[in-house]
């Protein structure tokens, strides 16, 4: 595991984590939308780029 994907997975949780977040405010549901595929995608480019894969 190097450090980009190390990266990538904690904003991806991190990200998550204001999904959570929004949701419990009961903000728009287009904000929490794209704040969880913002989420989706860093947590995808995070495992993808993990050496388990080669």
């Amino acid at each position: 595991m190097n450090g980009l994907s190390t990266t990538l997975i904690v904003v991806g949780l991190f990200l998550l984590g204001g999904v959570y977040s929004f949701a419990k405010q009961k903000l728009p549901r287009g904000v929490i939308g794209l704040l969880a595929f913002g989420a989706a995608m860093c947590l995808l480019a995070g495992v993808m780029r993990l050496e388990v894969w080669a």
